[in-house]
This record gives structure tokens, sequence and C-alpha cells, in this order.
């Protein structure tokens, strides 16, 4: 291996304090550390020690710590003066870390790590530090170890202990504190003493990470589900990929399995599935697999042990496998740490930890994850099935009575009635053939809901079995369901005319004295209404008049007609017929675009489902009315509509129509400005939309609806991690809801102060109206790209993107703000690297161009204040480029050695006309702002403030002091509350400071 210079591996040191954590990072400490104790420098060794000991900890690999850790210690003890107190500090700070690495290895003998503990101790005591961190690594040691009354006695020590600049930040603090609490059973204290962090308070590099992640099941126990759910998504963001928060995502992984949330662990194991490889600290992989474990185990007793998992030592592995071979080498590296201890107490933990029963059955988290697959069937017993016990008379009748009374009253709990009457009847010989026949029609109504192609077989031969028991009126019903089977098939017009007149002929040849007789008549009108209506739709497309709007027209004006005919006739005797007719009466009103028609056909509807006793039918007509209230501008009635639907909808079985109407009321509410109840129904939503096999239609709706409710709320993490989930079914819904989504993820993104990411969906939304006429839209992402790819300091990008987006803006012909905002940016980017002769020739002629774009009279209309706004910051932003130009020659000024100079250096001379001209710059800005009154005298502030400095500069400190003066005798005039507080006394500080 080729030696290495200081400098390269000074420049690797540089280079690797920035790297992310992990094996690679390591290895690159690694012989970085080499190189150095192989140049024989003692200082570069230690630096190169530190960073090493460094990379270790943010990895999962933090044992290995205690080699460098005690080489470098032995480097202080052989010179200690060699160690600023800095460096000092830092080694100091290190020897926690180290007793929590010992703690975490089995293979460091008890006594060892005793005498480590007492070393600490001992080195702190004579560095004259407090003992507050030597007890709250005795705490965890004594935890570990079994000892609780040594463990409790460290405990109060610590916490009685000064706290000095040797002690842990609060927020680890906090952590541990909480941490001990928990698991001494005291939920409720350990989230008390977590909320500061929680609440974002308390924070550092690992914080809240870890603690959102620990209190996760606290949260559960305690029933406090809705904060559970958002310290997931929050959490899970903050930790995912992170090698030394292994332990936070396995709890993360563990949290869904016991919250009936698998499919979303199983993602998360996929996303870590590199690190389920055996890893070096022994603590952290029992923790992390811990987690790990919970969900294979759950899968497992769920049916779904021959799923696929993640590969374990480059061995594909299903869940049963994995979860095997992971237990076994769990229980092994728990077994360690209790020989080490001599206690059990590491098994005993683990064992109870991964035995863990779900905390709730489901709880809906909001994000999108994959349903898991049917579980497979349960292996046969070995021994002869023990014969079902009869299915006991009177309860069987009494089923089958409340399963006819449900289908009689149209009731949804219907299908689950027969459902169970047909299992309880199976194949027993003693069961009355009207109930064999009425179990088939249920299974009959399926088929023909789903479209089977044996439907018509299979409600013949329920139309023959009512027949041959003498049920008429059920064989009745049987002929206009076989109507529909043939319309539902595609049969010819002619055919389904036939049938429908069969149905008819059926109904009305019922004996008078029949209850029913006159429900069938209707129901045979209403659905021959309606069948004829589609038939007549067919008629008109095969003679090509589908495409004139008369005839569309009159198609709905006869259908409207024959519905209204069938309200004036049953209005009176079958109201819930009738409120179907006026449905439909309002939903043609909807397609012909009148919806002030349709709003009280739709309330009618609803209102006579509701007296007819059954709500359940008054969903739709209300739900639907909702939306069209709020297109109409009548938000009150609309949330009052859509509260109703969701009260009558207690007793609906479709998964669908609760979705619905949950997500109708959670627009509703987002629009009125209740988010944090918008985002519950959302939520709701988007559980039902997946129960109903409709996770990526109705679904990603509801999850965009709650991302933007989250939003709303401030809850950007949350709803990021939302709409993430989601993204790749929205991107599939047309190219208007694929840009506003790729938007508002940005925004999220730029708001969590990810700039990269936030860059890249501004980009792919910009590349989906690349081809549109109108380029503002395109302008206007391409110049919110640039914004964040200069805020990550992505230079070339970021220039390449405004440039982009002043191309586009000028193409517009009509955004001078936009394009003078471009131009600033890229003069401040000219100068960001390196404040050179060159870049600051450049930033000055772009702010020259901006202004003069807004010196240039737009059109005819008179000057406007934000144009003139503008102009003054561009004139203010040119002078701070010309400070930066004269701060960087002052600097190497008092810097520079009597033999060297800047190979730019400007004169006096030079330095003195570029003051002026802040000056000048700076007076002129004011003058604007002034003019633009009260909104910008913080603004007209600052451009004086920093006038007055720079006339300090030039020797001329009573001319600054002058300008402030002025001002300040003008404020003092203005109404009382008109002025900042801070402005008058930071103007007279200023005064004061240039005239002493």
């Amino acid at each position: 291996m080729s030696t290495m210079t200081r400098e390269e591996i000074e420049q690797g040191l540089q280079e690797n304090r920035f790297a992310p954590g992990g094996t690679a990072r390591n290895a690159h400490a690694e012989v970085l550390a080499a190189a150095a104790e192989a140049s024989g420098d003692s200082e570069l060794f230690r630096d190169a020690l530190d960073n090493l000991i460094n990379s270790y900890l943010y990895s999962s690999e933090s044992t290995k710590m205690l080699v460098p850790f005690a080489r470098l210690l032995q480097e202080y003890d052989k010179d200690p003066g060699a160690f600023s107190k800095g460096d000092a500090h830092s080694l100091f700070w290190q020897f926690k870390w180290v007793a929590t690495a010992i703690s975490e290895s089995p293979e460091i003998p008890l006594e060892s790590a005793t005498g480590w503990l007492d070393e600490m101790e001992r080195r702190y005591r004579i560095a004259g530090y407090s003992e507050r961190p030597v007890r709250e690594s005795e705490l965890w040691f004594a935890d570990v170890i079994g000892d609780d009354e040594r463990a409790e006695r460290a405990y109060a020590r610590w916490q009685a202990a000064d706290r000095d600049d040797m002690s842990d930040c609060h927020a680890c603090e906090l952590n541990g504190q909480g941490h001990y609490a928990m698991l001494r059973g005291d939920d409720a204290r350990a989230l008390e003493v977590w909320q500061p962090v929680l609440a974002g308070d308390k924070t550092c590099a690992e914080e809240p990470h870890r603690v959102l992640a620990t209190a996760l099941l606290p949260l559960l126990r305690l029933g406090r589900f809705e904060e559970a759910r958002a310290q997931h998504l929050r959490g899970y963001r903050m930790a995912r990929g992170k090698e030394s928060l292994l332990p936070s995502v396995g709890k993360h992984i563990e949290f869904c399995a016991l919250t009936g949330n698998e499919p979303r662990g199983l993602e998360i194991l996929a996303e870590h599935a590199a690190h389920v490889a055996p890893l070096a600290n022994l603590d952290d992989r029992l923790s992390f697999h811990g987690g790990v474990l919970v969900l294979l185990r759950r899968l497992k007793d769920l049916g779904h042990g021959h799923l696929s998992a993640v590969p374990y030592e480059g061995v594909p592995r299903t869940v049963a496998e994995l979860y095997e071979v992971l237990r076994a080498d769990a229980l092994d590296i728990a077994r360690r740490f209790d020989a080490r201890n001599g206690t059990t107490r590491v098994s005993e933990r683990f064992l109870a930890r991964i035995g863990g029963a779900p905390l709730v059955d489901v709880l809906p988290l909001g994000v999108r994850s994959a349903a898991l697959p049917q579980p497979e069937p349960a292996a046969a017993p070995v021994a002869a099935p023990v014969p079902a016990p009869a299915t006991d008379g009177a309860a069987l009748a009494e089923l089958v009575r409340r399963a006819r009374a449900a289908r009689d009253l149209g009731h949804p709990g219907s299908d689950g009635l027969w459902a169970e009457v047909a299992a309880r009847v199976g194949t027993a010989d003693a069961v009355d053939p009207l109930v064999r026949v009425d179990v088939a029609d249920h299974r009959a109504l399926a088929a023909a809901r789903a479209g089977a192609g044996d439907a018509a077989a299979l409600v013949t031969a329920v139309r023959d079995g009512y027949r041959a028991l003498g049920q008429e009126e059920r064989a009745a019903l049987s002929e206009l369901r076989l109507a529909s089977v043939a319309a539902q098939s595609g049969a010819a017009p002619g055919e389904i005319r036939e049938l429908l007149a069969v149905a008819l002929r059926a109904a009305e040849a019922l004996e008078a004295d029949e209850p029913l007789r006159g429900r069938r008549i209707a129901l045979a009108e209403l659905s021959a209404i309606r069948l004829e209506s589609y038939l007549r739709s067919l008629e008109a497309t095969d003679a090509h008049d589908h495409g004139h709007g008369h005839g569309q027209e009159r198609a709905h004006g006869e259908l409207a007609a024959e519905l209204t005919a069938f309200v004036a006739s049953y209005a009176q005797s079958l109201p819930d017929l009738v409120a179907e007719a006026e449905e439909t009466l309002g939903r043609i009103a909807l397609s012909e675009g009148d919806p002030e028609r349709a709003v009280p056909l739709l309330a009618a509807a609803a209102a006579r489902a509701i007296a007819a006793g059954r709500p359940w039918q008054a969903v739709d007509p209300l739900v639907l009315r909702a939306g069209v209230l709020m297109s109409l501008g009548r938000p009150e009635e609309a949330e009052e509509d859509a509260r109703s639907g969701l009260a009558h909808a207690g007793e609906l079985t479709d998964a669908e129509q609760q979705a619905v109407v949950r997500l109708t009321l959670a627009d509703i509410l987002l629009e009125r400005a209740d988010a944090a109840e918008a985002a519950e129904l959302a939520l709701t939503a988007a559980h039902w939309f997946d129960q109903a096999g409709l996770t990526a239609d109705g679904g990603a709706q509801a999850r965009l609806l709650l991302a933007r409710a989250y939003a709303h709320q401030h809850r950007n993490a949350d709803a990021a991690e939302v709409l993430r989930s989601t993204l790749p079914d929205l991107l599939e819904h047309g190219e208007q809801q694929a840009l506003a989504v790729r938007e508002f993820l940005g925004d999220l993104l730029r708001e969590l102060g990810e700039p990269r990411e936030a860059a890249e969906q501004y980009l792919l939304a910009a590349e989906l109206v690349k081809g549109w006429e109108d380029p503002r839209p395109q302008a206007g992402l391409a110049q919110a790209a640039a914004d964040q790819l200069s805020e990550a300091r992505l230079t070339p990008e970021a220039v390449a993107a405004y440039e982009r987006a002043l191309e586009l803006h000028r193409l517009s012909g009509d955004a001078p703000v936009a394009e003078v905002r471009v131009l600033r940016s890229l003069a401040w980017l000219a100068i960001r690297e390196e404040v050179s002769a060159t870049g600051v020739a450049r930033a000055r002629a772009l702010m020259a161009e901006a202004a003069g774009i807004l010196e240039t009279p737009q059109g005819d209309a008179p000057e406007s204040p934000e144009l003139r706004s503008e102009l003054a910051q561009t004139w203010h932003q040119l002078a701070q480029v010309l400070d930066r130009w004269v701060s960087v020659h002052v600097q190497e000024d008092d810097d520079k050695d009597e033999d060297s100079g800047p190979a730019e250096a400007l004169g006096d001379a030079e330095l003195t006309a570029l003051r002026l001209e802040e000056v000048l710059l700076w007076d002129r800005a004011a003058g604007v702002y002034a003019d633009l009154g009260g909104d910008h005298l913080a603004e007209r502030f600052q451009c004086l403030n920093n006038a007055a400095w720079t006339e300090r500069e030039l020797g001329r400190p009573e001319a600054g002091a002058a300008r402030l003066s002025a001002l300040i005798e003008e404020l003092r005039t203005w109404p009382e509350g008109s002025v900042p507080e801070w402005i008058l006394p930071r103007a007279e500080r200023t005064v004061a400071h240039l005239t002493d």
C-alpha cells in the first residue's frame, strides 16, 4: 500500500467526519488511522483515533471503539500536555460511550467491565468533573446484570449529582430517565419525562429519533393510539436507514406487528434487509432482531409463514425460516450476556418481548401498504376430525327468521345472516326445503351481483324451487332478477324486454290478498323504467344518435317523466322505492348540469328512506347532496348532510360506502378549516377503501386528503410519509393530479429542511408540464427547484435551474418580479464559492439587469408598489454584494504578511469608491421604502443602518448618525403602535455607538 501524505490524511479525516455513518465510513476511518500511525506524527494519529471512535459510534459496530479508545487513552497518559483543552474534553466525553460499549459486549468479563467503570469514576474525580455521567453508566450496567438495588442507588445519585459540561445533553438524559421508568412498569411516568423530547423542545443528533421509537408501546398500552400513530410516522422517517438507530427501527417494526400493520412491518424490514445480517454490536443486534422477531412470529400466527421475507447471510428465507434462524441466534446472544452477568435477565426480557400479544386489533396508520395474501390453509390434522355438533333446531329457526326479516327490509346485514344460515345448514338432511331454497337464493343473488357466468342458471333454479314450494311472490322476484342478469350479460334488447314482461305478469298474477303483490308490481315497473332507459340508449347508439345532444336530452327527459309518474303513483304506499326513484331523478338533474334541481330531489330521497325505516338507504343521496351543496357554495348545509350520512351509515356493511361517506365529510371539513377531524375521517376512509380492495383508487384519494389535513396542522413529517407511501397510485390519476402531488410533496420536503429531495420533486413536476403551451407553470417549478438546489449548496445545478426558469419566465412575458428574483439569486450564486473580481463583476451585471427590468415601464399601468419594492430590494442587495467584496479585501489586508498580499488587492481609492457606491444604493433603496409607507419600515431601517456603518468606515460617523437621528425624530411623530418596538431602541444604540 502506498504511503499517504499528511495532507492526504488530513483531507481524508475532514471528508470522513461528514460521511454517512456505517461500515464504509468505518473502513475508511480505519485506513486513515493506520496511515496516521505509520506517519509517526503523534498529533495526526490522535486525530485519526478520535475520528475512528466517532465513526464507530454512529454505526452498528460501536463496540469496536474500545480498542482505539484504549490507544487514545494511552497517548493521553504518555503526554497529557499534548492534548488541547478541547481534545481532553473529547477524550473524557468518549469514556461514556465506552462504558456503554462495555455493557453491550458479553465477551468482556464482568470484572473487567466493573474495572472500566471504576477507572471512569477515578479519572472524572481527578479531572474535577461531576459524578453524574458515572452514575448514569453505572445504572445501566447494574440493570443489565440484574442488580436492581444497585441500579436504584445509581439512579438516585445520578439525579442528585450536579450537571456540568461532561453531562449528556438534556434530551439524552430525559431518554434515559424515561426508559428507566418504563422498565419499572410506569409508562405514564415515562411519557411525562419524555414529553419535552417528544414535543421537540429538547433535541440532539439522535433525539427525538430514539425516544419516538421507545415511546410507541407505552402509548399503545395507555390507549393513546392517535399519538402512537403520529410518533410512528414521524419517528420512523427520522430513523430510516441509519445504522446507529437500528434498535429504533426494530421498535417501529414491532409496533407495526402489534397494531395489525404487519404489511407495513414487512416493508420496513425490506428497507433494512442489508442490516438483518449479523451485526458487530451484539446488543444492537438483539434489539433490532427482537423487533423483527415480533413481526415474524405474528405473521406465522396469521398463517403467513410461507411468505418470502428477506435473505439472511445471502440465503433467501421465508418468514418461518427467518424466524427460526434469528430466534436461535438471538437466544444464543442473550445466553452469552446472562453467562457473563450471572443472571437470566437478558433472556427473560427478550423472550417476553418476542412473545408479546397485539395491543390493538387494527390501528390504521394512513400510509399505504400492500395487503397480505390469503393465508395458507391449515394442514389437515393427523387424527380424524371430531364431527361438529348438530345445529340446534330452535336456534336455526330464529336465525332464519332474522335473515328473512333483514332480507325483506333490504337491510345491509342480510348477506351476513344468510351466510351464517348457509354455514349452519351444511349438508344436513333434516332441513326445511324452503330454507334450502332461501340459501340458494342468497348464493344466486351474490352470483348475479358479481356477474358470474352461471348466475342465470342459479336464479332459474331458485325460481323453480320457490314455485314448487308455492312461494309465488319469491318466484316473481326471481323472474325480475332474470331480466337484470340478462341485461348485465349483454343480452339483446328484445330478450330483456320479454323477461321484463314475464316478471310483470308474474307479479300481477299474485293473489289479491298477497301482502307483497303491490310491492312486486311496483318493483317490476321501476326496474322496467330503468332497464328501458338503458335499452333505448343502446338502440340510440346503434342508430348513431348518441353523438347528438338532443338525443341524450330526449332520453333523459323520457326517463325523468317515467320516474316522476312512478313517484306520483307510489309516494304514499312505497316510500323506499319512491326514494330510489327520486335519487335517480336527482342524478339525472346533475347529469344535465342542473344542481339546483338536484338538491331537493336528493333531500326528498333521503327523507323518504329514513321515514320508511331504512336509514342506510339515505346515505348515498345525502353524501351526493353534500357534494352538490359544496359546489354551490353552501358549506354549512353540506356538512350537515355529510354528518347525517355518516350517522345513518352505522349499519352499512359495504366497505366502499363506509369509505366514501367519511371521505366526503373529511373533504368538507378540510375546506372549512377543521383539519383535525378531517384527518381522522380521511384516515378511517383510507382504511375502509383498503378493506374494499380500492387502495390504489379511493384509498389514494383519501391519503392525499389525509396528507393535506396533516399539513394544515403543521404535521409536515406525517404528511410527507403518507404522501410518499401513496405517490405511485396518485401519479396514475392523470397529469393534473400528478403535477399537484409532486408540487405538494416538494413543498412538504422544503418545509422539513430536505432541499435535495424537494428539488427532485419540483423537477419531476416540471417535466410533467414541459409540453404545455403556457410556460408559466414550468417556470415556477424550475425556480422552486433552483431555490432548493441552492439551499442544498449544489451550485452548478442551481445555476442551470435558475437559467431555465429565467428563459421560461421571459417566454411568458408577464413575470417581471419572477425574472428579477431569479437574476438576484444568480448574482449571489456567482460569489458563493469564492468572492472574486470575476464573480463580483457577474453579480453586479445581473443586479443591474434586474434593476433595468424594474425601471422599464410595464405597459400602460401606473408604477406598481410591488415593482418599486423589488427595485429597492435589488439596490439593497447590490450594495450587500459590494460590501462582501470590500470585506474580503479588508480581511485580507488585516491577515496578510508583510511580503504577501491578495492577488486581486484593491487600493484605498477603489475601496472608498465602493463604499460610496454602497451608501448611494442604500440611500436610494431607503427612499423608495419611505415612499411605500409603514409596511416597509423594517427594510428602510436596515438600509439606513447599513449606510450609517459604512459612513463610519469612510471616516464620516456623524453623517451616519445624522441619517438615523432623522429617522428617529420622524418615527416619534408616528401614531402609537405603528412602529415595531425594536426599531427605536436599536436606532438609538447605533447613534450612540457612532457618536461615541
